[in-house]
């Protein structure tokens, strides 16, 4: 007997009695389905071997595995699947069907982060298409008013961001997060890097704990389950924190809190409780706060919405994203030198190879080449920095060394063959791309002077005509037969991770040189303690 399904069972019951008038026919009927469903399973007549079935499945399956996942993933918010059929346990029995290796884990992870993003910004442009008239019209039978949903504008509008990235590991906002988002008239902008750096989190944790932990399933299950009530608790935390903070910011509220305590204070029993706790708010707590609370504010404005938080954001979702281009393909070639897809792209390559596209290829190609790259690195440095923009040029030379030494030591560690009969001329391992990794350069460089553009429209065009240099470049080496499409997609992920990570460096500093001066130039009366 499993008495878990037996108290939902009954928990079920106890509130469909309680609201059986106000239900209708067709969810009565669903209820008793459920609960003679739950009876039976929780009474131990049914016998049920998850994990022999999942590996049966997994051999049926094969590599169509990845189709299943990657489509459960896309609907779970792109259909809102997830009220009947929760992603990750579809997303669990891939890791589970890949720890038996019966498909490859790294494919799997970039599928599930992939579709994931996809399916959230289906969900954000429904939403976005539909709108608030939608949402208040069918609405009603969640409660969802006027006022309400103005109150949740006004949220996304504040806090949209970290909402979107906490929102991927809570079932109900998972599913319902995205569309309120593009309903509430939330920019794409703003919602993509968040979005991104949510679901690949949230992806590559249940990939891999199916992965580590495919030989016991109820382990697996167990670690799951401990692992959301943990984030529950966490944010319920963090909810109440935020509260307090807004609450003792208001001088009625503090005095009122004051006076209460003092009541208190005069009560013998309660006496020692209420001294000590003004006395490690005085000695510990107190001084913690007021010195943690620059950088926590710092931090609160790098992960919600505005200027340089969104950029902050942005610049953690690429070199996410890279890092797992650079580290993944890396490990996918070390399993299977030649993956079939290299094969394929070469052989569509080489049907529309002709002299004319060859000699563009070259020159296009040879602006990816080091003594090029690195001079657009140097000269746009040396730009900046004579326009004192100290945040936008100091991070490209480290980030183009660290590209540079990255490229060597991967060449180095994989030794992989490169395609035969190249059309140029080329020399050591084939992983990465030492022409798409410095090629990121040239975005890197236009990013950094777009401020200079007057008008969006031409920042915006300048930056694609960067972004469009740099993926001629990449394609280009496949063209040419110098790399395989691997190569150069890993040695993409390797510039952009090191461009971006600097740039967060970058930006890190600048915030702690401004609050330096700002604590200089302080009002004493404001930094007295009473």
């Amino acid at each position: 007997m499993k008495p878990l399904p037996l108290v939902v069972a009954a928990l079920i019951l106890a509130f469909g009695i309680w609201r059986w008038r106000k239900t209708s026919t067709e969810q009565k009927l669903i209820g008793l389905v459920v609960i003679a469903g739950l009876t039976v399973y929780g009474s131990g007549q049914i016998h049920f071997d998850l994990e022999h079935t999942i590996e049966r499945l997994g051999d049926t399956l094969g590599k169509w595995t990845y189709v299943l996942v990657g489509a459960m993933t896309f609907l779970e918010t792109g259909a809102f699947l997830s009220f009947v059929a929760p992603g990750e346990f579809t997303i669990l029995f891939g890791g589970l069907v890949a720890g038996q290796g019966k498909i490859n884990v790294i494919i799997l992870i970039g599928v599930v982060w992939l579709c994931a993003v996809l399916g959230d910004s289906t969900s954000f442009y429904l939403g976005r298409r539909l709108g608030r008239g939608w949402l208040l019209r069918h609405g009603e039978r969640v409660r969802i008013t006027e006022e309400r949903l103005s109150q949740v504008e006004r949220f996304y509008d504040k806090h949209g961001g970290i909402t979107v990235f906490i929102g991927r590991f809570v079932g109900l906002l998972r599913a319902l997060g995205p569309f309120i988002a593009g309903a509430s008239k939330m920019e794409y902008r703003r919602f993509l890097p968040y979005d991104i750096l949510g679901g690949g989190l949230w992806g590559t944790m249940l990939v891999l704990l199916g992965y580590i932990f495919w030989r016991s399933f109820d382990r697996l299950k167990t670690i799951v389950g401990q692992g959301f009530l943990a984030l529950g608790t966490l944010i319920a935390v963090v909810v109440g924190v935020v509260w307090a903070v807004r609450f003792f910011r208001v001088p009625e509220n503090r005095a009122k809190t004051s006076a209460w305590l003092d009541e208190q204070e005069r009560k013998p029993l309660a006496r020692p409780f209420v001294r000590a706790v003004r006395a490690a708010w005085r000695w510990i707590v107190g001084p913690i706060i007021r010195t943690l609370l620059p950088y926590l504010r710092f931090l609160w404005g790098r992960i919600t919405p505005g200027g340089l938080g969104l950029e902050l954001t942005t610049l953690l979702a690429v070199a996410a994203v890279g890092s797992f281009a650079y580290f993944g393909l890396w490990m996918l070639i070390a399993d299977d030198p030649r993956p079939g897809m290299d094969f394929d792209t070469l052989r569509r390559v080489d049907d529309l190879r002709n002299t004319t596209a060859v000699d563009v290829a070259k020159t296009v190609t040879w602006l990816g080449s080091f003594p090029v790259t690195a001079w657009i690195t140097i000269s746009t440095t040396a730009f900046l920095l004579a326009r004192k923009r100290f945040a936008e040029g100091l991070p490209l030379i480290p980030a183009f060394a660290i590209t540079y030494i990255g490229v060597h030591v991967a060449k180095a560690a994989s030794d992989r063959p490169r395609p035969l009969y190249a059309l140029v001329d080329t020399a050591g391992s084939a992983y990465p791309s030492g022409h798409a990794a410095y090629a990121v350069a040239w975005t890197a460089c236009a990013v950094a002077v777009a401020h200079a553009i007057p008008g969006m429209v031409r920042r915006t065009l300048f930056v694609g005509l960067a972004i469009g240099l740099t993926a001629a470049i990449g394609l280009s080496r496949v063209y040419l037969r110098a790399h395989w499409l691997t190569d150069v997609l890993g040695g993409a992920g390797l510039g952009a991770a090191a461009f971006a990570l600097c740039g967060v460096i970058s930006l890190v500093f600048a915030f702690l040189r401004h609050n330096r001066r700002g604590q200089v130039t302080a009002d004493p009366a404001r930094t007295t303690v009473t």
